[in-house]
């Protein structure tokens, strides 16, 4: 078990960094190489490397910036939205590419700037290993309560403590969002 507000270990269960990390098993973002280093509802960490998200020139594709941001978004409204038992969905997304990265590693860092009952929204700065601004992002996610969801894509509830967990039943779940 973790708080889900500061993403610490509370004795007797698991860090919520690593059962975020352990999501990532089979999806876009272990494809991509995306790897949390810091969890909480108000503030998020994850990398992952230049080479094999990029476009044809070699350059990071703007694309992974956006779904390293989307990422980061989406888990921080689906933490912040279990302390209430409800779920978070990505509704919107944008971002500005600021400069080109061909090597190395990218950094995201989502600072919260609202966790509503309804809404969650984050500033997602992206930066390449020199510390150097590549991408801004915002993403906003809705929270709903699962019950107000139509039967979810993937297998993902909402946990106990702010985690997160894969269901493996097979019963009907709810989205944690888009990039979730």
């Amino acid at each position: 078990m973790a708080d889900s507000r500061t993403g610490e270990a509370v004795p007797g269960g698991a860090s919520t960094l690593d059962t975020v990390n352990a999501l990532l098993a089979g999806t876009l973002m272990e494809r991509m190489g995306i790897r949390f280093e810091a969890v909480s509802a108000g503030h998020l960490v994850a990398s992952m490397p230049v080479a094999g998200n990029t476009q044809p020139y070699g350059l990071l594709h703007g694309g992974a910036s956006c779904a390293l941001a989307e990422t980061l978004g989406s888990i921080g409204a689906t933490l912040h939205a279990a302390t209430t038992g409800q779920v978070a969905l990505g509704v919107e997304i944008n971002a500005s590419h600021h400069r080109a990265v061909s090597a190395g590693r990218v950094t995201g860092t989502a600072t919260a700037v609202h966790l509503g009952r309804t809404l969650a929204g984050y500033e997602v700065v992206v930066t390449d290993d020199g510390g150097h601004r590549v991408c801004t992002s915002r993403v906003t996610c809705l929270l709903r309560d699962p019950d107000r969801i139509p039967a979810a894509p993937r297998d993902v509830v909402a946990g106990d403590a702010g985690t997160a967990r894969r269901r493996d039943d097979g019963g009907d779940t709810a989205p944690t969002g888009q990039g979730a």
